[in-house]
Order: structure tokens, then sequence, then C-alpha cells
């Protein structure tokens, strides 16, 4: 236990309580949750845990020092003054990345400047070399996060954002991030139990993070790197006994999960990306107009979809939505139906009342994911069958 060290997880507004369950499933210790984001504590074979199975995290990185700073000259004077040496050499190649909430800073850019000054100036005196900056494939990458006057300096394990799975190439209009997607199915209590629908799958983010929640698949079992690869001290037989440890834990899905779309590019798309996520077998995509469509089995099913917007496609938003609940209401009894929205006008034309409504984002959108649960029969006949 002596090896643990402290991690930070970031993660998307209304995910922290999901993304703190995740951890402690894996098995992660002093868990807590902050603003789109959740400490903790492992080792280095939790850290590349973590990182692999992770659903909802966006990033983790691991805070190496933190200090107060008043101004630009402050930080520089106390980046300077860190053993960089734990860290880089002078053939390293690095990059910063810089959030800020501060009234004393108010460019990241020159903060990120500033850190690498102190930097590349700290090896000059000490070795008479500099190590250089790669800003699109570093050995080593550099969080800085300053709030108010308090400055953190993480080392990002991960690299390239974790929504970036590795199975995704084709992409069609605004494709859901997978990181929300996976947050949205795990809002909405998806865990494999019964069969799962996407009537609009776009590029079919939700039907794949939907069949490795379902198989317990880790979710970035199909990355290409973490940035924690590159690290001097990266011990590549316990990453692969970490990997095989994972996939050791894949379960069985005695379900189906169907996709629908009318357009034909994104139902090739959608295809494309099952295929190259491995998960063809649990997955059937459909040309087909969810309005024109019925339910396909008579036990229960769970749906999850992500309807067109006004900044997405141009559709004509109140009769849309009103096909949304006349359908719901028509065709898919026995059905709980989740959604997310950013246009809460819209929301008035489904003529349905949702049973839950939760405040999320896409983007920057402000949105609400809201469920729907449509009864076997009418919902007065179930409660008024004699006993």
């Amino acid at each position: 236990m002596d090896n643990n060290f402290k991690m930070v997880a970031k993660t998307m507004f209304g995910f922290e309580e999901i993304l703190a369950k995740e951890l402690r499933n894996l098995g992660a210790s002093n868990v807590e949750e902050g603003v789109r984001s959740v400490s903790f504590e492992g080792d280095k074979g939790f850290m590349y845990k973590a990182n692999l199975s992770l659903r909802t995290a966006i990033k983790i990185v691991k805070p190496v020092h933190s200090f107060n700073v008043i101004d630009e000259n402050d930080l520089y004077k106390k980046i300077y003054q860190m053993d960089w040496s734990a860290y880089l050499t002078a053939d390293t190649t690095f990059a910063i990345d810089t959030t800020i909430n501060s009234e004393n800073f108010t460019h990241s850019l020159y903060v990120s400047q500033k850190v690498k000054d102190a930097i590349v100036d700290k090896f000059r005196d000490t070795d008479g070399r500099r190590p250089d900056v790669d800003i699109k494939f570093p050995d080593v990458r550099l969080n800085i996060h300053i709030q108010k006057e308090h400055c953190n300096v993480s080392l990002d394990t991960s690299g390239r954002s974790l929504h970036q799975r590795g199975y995704r190439t084709a992409t069609n209009i605004a494709p859901i991030n997978e990181v929300l997607a996976a947050g949205l199915l795990l809002l909405s209590g998806w865990d494999g139990q019964c069969d799962f629908l996407d009537p609009m799958c776009g590029s079919g983010t939700f039907l794949t993070e939907a069949a490795m929640i379902a198989c317990n698949i880790p979710a970035n079992i199909n990355r290409k790197e973490f940035a924690f690869e590159k690290w001097s001290d990266f011990d590549e037989e316990l990453f692969e006994r970490i990997i095989d440890a994972s996939l050791n834990k894949t379960r069985e899905f005695h379900f189906k999960i169907f996709g629908y779309d009318k357009a034909p590019s994104a139902v090739a798309k959608a295809k494309d990306n099952v295929t190259n996520a491995n998960l063809s077998e649990y997955i059937t995509i459909d040309r087909k107009n969810f309005f024109e469509t019925d339910k396909f089995t008579e036990k229960h099913l769970h749906m999850v979809f992500n309807p067109p917007y006004g900044e997405r496609l141009d559709i004509e938003m109140e009769s849309f939505y009103a096909s949304i609940g006349d359908t719901l209401k028509q065709k898919y009894p026995g059905t709980d139906a989740w959604f997310i929205t950013s246009n809460l006008e819209a929301l008035k034309f489904v003529g349905l009342r949702p049973s839950r409504k939760i405040k999320v984002f896409n983007s920057h959108l402000e949105s609400k994911l809201v469920k729907y649960v449509m009864y076997e029969g009418s919902k007065k006949a179930k409660f008024n069958q004699p006993s």
C-alpha cells in the first residue's frame, strides 16, 4: 500500500457520482468527488487499469507538486525550483496543457509559455542542454491547473482525451462523444439485462458503448496508446498483465442490441465502427425510420438515443418531437425510453410526461437526459387490475 499515490480523473458535469462508483468498483481507495473530477489513490498498476477501463473519465492526471502563486514571476520561480530530473531529461520531449480560473492569470497559453521557460532554463543551467517541446507527440505531457491563487502541477497519464477509444474512424454529422455516451447509458441504468435499441443511431456510438458495458469490456481496449507508455518507468509486463486480467472479467451477453437510422451513410458508418470495435456479433444495424417501426420484442426494452437538434440538422422541431411521443405511445409498450436534448422547448411537443430529467452538457450545450416509461397496456389499466 506504500506505493499508492494520488490521482485525479477528470470528467463531465453530472458524471462525478458514476465515475466515483466506477473507481470504487475497480478497487480505488480514498475516492472523493469534486467538480467535474474525482480524486482517488492507487498504485502504478491501478493507474494502468484506470486508463484502460474507466468509461466516464476524460483524462487521468497524477499530481506531483502544488503551491500558491501570485503572478507570472512567482510562477516561473516556483516551477524553476522543482526537481524536473524526476520526470524529464534533456532528451525528453514535453508539452504543457493549462487550465486557469484566476483573476491573476487570464491567458492559458501565456501560463504554458512561462512554465516552459522555467523548465527549459532549469535544464540549461543544470545540464547545459534543454528538452524540446513537442505539442503533438510528447514523451511527457504536463498539466497545469491554476484555481485562484493555487497551482497544481500534474503528469498527464492518459495523453489524448480518453473519449478517443480507438474504434471510431467514420463520423457523421455531430457524432456524440464516447465518454458522454457511456455516461448517459450508465445514468439510464443500462446494465445489459434486456434488449437495447438506439432508434437514431448515427455513427453507432451508443450501440458500441452499450455493448461494451453489457459485456464488461474495458472501455479503451481498442486505444493505440496511453501517455504513461512513454514514461521512463513504464512496466510493459505489468501493463500486459493488467490487460489480460481485465479481459478475463468480460461476461456473456444474452440479449440483442439494435440500431436504426434512416440515412444509408449513417448505417454504413455505424457498421464500420462496430466492426472496428469487434462487436458485430452483438449489434444489428438496419436502415429504418423509427417513426415507421414497431417494437421487435415482447420483453422489456431499454432505449437510449440522441435526436437531431437545431444545431445538428435542419428538421421541423415541433412535428419531429410529436412523432417521437406518438411512436413511443403507440408502438413501444414495455419500454424505458431515454434521450438527450438541448432543445428544452421541444420537450413539450413529445406529449408525454418524463419520469426523470437529468441536467447534463453535450459539448457546450446545456441539455437534459429525459426518461419516458412506456407501460404494457395503459398505465391506468396496469394499476386497476384486480388482485
